[in-house]
């Protein structure tokens, strides 16, 4: 199977799924806070939504991975081999500088601007996906954006929703 992206947007599907309540952590930092401005148009909430992917949804995340240099040695060979069929040629990504602060590492990550949906709904809030340098998360996407998407989309665990990347 060949994914081609190009000359349209990536989709990917997937269902909400709650983190460690740690992202806030991080969000909240004005070095970051920064940046998410230059990607979102305003400042991020601080926390992400976190949309678990599986099947060819996982196989596409794999590659947006791979496109922001994280690599993922132990997931089967058939998602890999997927991989190789996912052209990333028209996806532009943004990278997130990580710094030092009091002697702490904030890690980067690789920014896709996207946008975010339920499933069947109409409505279409811009957001971000976001790929941290450091994450254990291989089959999970994290998502920024200015509103609380949980909030304003209605979303509880395991509800399903399409995320675009423009």
């Amino acid at each position: 199977m060949r994914f081609d992206v190009r000359g349209h947007d990536m989709r990917l599907s997937g269902h909400v799924s709650s983190g460690l309540g740690r992202a806030h952590i991080f969000m909240a930092q004005p070095h970051y806070q920064d940046q998410f401005r230059a990607v979102l148009g305003n400042t991020a909430w601080p926390g992400t939504l976190n949309i678990k992917v599986s099947g060819d949804d996982l196989v596409k995340y794999v590659a947006l991975r791979r496109h922001s240099g994280i690599d993922t040695p132990d997931l089967e060979v058939t998602i890999h081999d997927g991989v190789e069929n996912v052209n990333l040629d028209n996806i532009e990504s943004i990278r997130i500088r990580g710094f030092l602060r009091e002697g702490r590492s904030f890690g980067g990550a690789t920014s896709f601007t996207s946008t975010i949906s339920n499933k069947g709904e109409n409505e279409r809030l811009p957001c971000s996906i976001l790929i941290p340098d450091l994450t254990r998360h291989v089959d999970v996407v994290e998502v920024i954006a200015i509103e609380f998407l949980r909030e304003h989309l209605n979303l509880k665990d395991g509800d399903l929703v399409n995320l675009e990347i423009n």
